[in-house]
């Protein structure tokens, strides 16, 4: 089975329309990542499950930090084959060669396929309401078994600590979060086009890293559990990662400070699913889940290891942007009185 693309959008409308393409997702961390605020590791105190009602401390990822790696991977592959400039905006809007120029956070094209499905304010330029929903990310395990501090330094180039007697006093503590620590999250895409879609999937399945200091630490990997096209929004992060760690916790599979394992915890999230989304009582057009997920996965996978097809998908993203942007959002010129 493949993902029912006549049930989206044929072009991205003008207000809510009810369509809520749902990414259920686990983010499991592959190295020590830090996801900080003021320097601290973030925590959230709620209860362990919706069944046990034990109060915990978890580590919390908040929306930001799981949308722009996301977004960030998206301008990547679009500046990669050559439909947006990889130039500064300096008052400019396109380049030489007729490309949009977008410089994130400093001068939005307003309509790229990032400007549209992420959403972009540029003060009284305008602005564009994200159609991706994510929220705050709750860990399932407990704080004290998911993180780690470090002692980090900065060497001399010799290697030590110490130059011409004097010793350096670049010594820091930071806090780590501990490597196969589970994440579940559940992405929402609402009122795209299939291509839009495509797009925002694309992101989510690419991006590997999240957190401060990507470029050393923070390797994540996103294992999407589900896939739900439903006419209303379900259920949320902190809800999912409760309900998963009640049924895990009845398999005792739960046992800090070992990490859980993230085939159980995907296999147990997996059966979850078709029950918590009856509980949301929403109308669901289709769920992916599986085998069938399987497929579709491999197949877009399959897909987008052609640089062509990559391109393809692109394009038709960037002309269901750009046509939502000439409607709604380019200013038209006054007719003459």
């Amino acid at each position: 089975m493949t993902l029912n693309t006549k049930w989206f959008p044929t072009e991205v409308p003008a207000k809510p329309s009810g369509h809520y393409a749902h990414i259920i997702a686990l983010r499991v961390t592959d190295s020590y990542a830090v996801f900080q605020t003021d320097g601290e590791l973030n925590t959230a105190r709620v209860r362990a499950g919706l069944q046990d009602a034990e109060l915990m401390t978890r580590l919390t990822i908040f929306k930001r930090k799981q949308t722009t790696p996301e977004r960030l991977a998206g301008r990547e592959l679009l500046r990669r084959y050559s439909l947006l400039s990889d130039e500064p905006s300096d008052g400019k809007t396109e380049d030489g060669k007729g490309r949009p120029i977008c410089d994130y956070n400093v001068a939005f094209c307003k309509q790229c396929p990032d400007c549209i499905t992420y959403g972009f304010a540029i003060g009284d330029a305008g602005s564009e309401k994200s159609k991706v929903i994510t929220d705050t990310g709750y860990s399932l395990t407990p704080y004290d078994s998911s993180h780690e501090a470090f002692t980090l330094n900065a060497p001399f180039e010799g290697g030590t600590m110490s130059r011409e007697g004097v010793v350096t006093s670049r010594i820091n503590e930071a806090d780590h979060v501990r490597p196969q620590v589970i994440f579940p999250a559940v992405i929402t895409a609402r009122d795209v086009t299939a291509a839009l879609f495509d797009y925002v999937l694309n992101n989510v399945l690419r991006t590997r890293r999240y957190g401060a200091q990507t470029t050393r630490t923070g390797t994540v990997s996103n294992h999407i559990v589900a896939i739900a096209l439903t006419d209303g929004e379900i259920f949320s992060n902190l809800k999912l990662t409760q309900a998963l760690y009640d049924a895990l916790k009845a398999k005792n599979a739960v046992n800090p400070p070992d990490p859980i394992d993230p085939e159980v915890a995907y296999a147990t999230a997996q059966a979850l699913v078709p029950d918590l989304l009856k509980a949301d009582g929403v109308a669901v057009d289709q769920l992916l889940i599986g085998a069938e997920l399987g497929a579709m996965l491999k197949a877009m996978q399959t897909k987008l290891d052609d640089a062509a097809a990559a391109r393809q998908l692109l394009e038709a993203a960037f002309g269901d942007s750009r046509k939502y942007a000439q409607a709604y959002i380019v200013k038209k010129p006054k007719a003459a009185k």
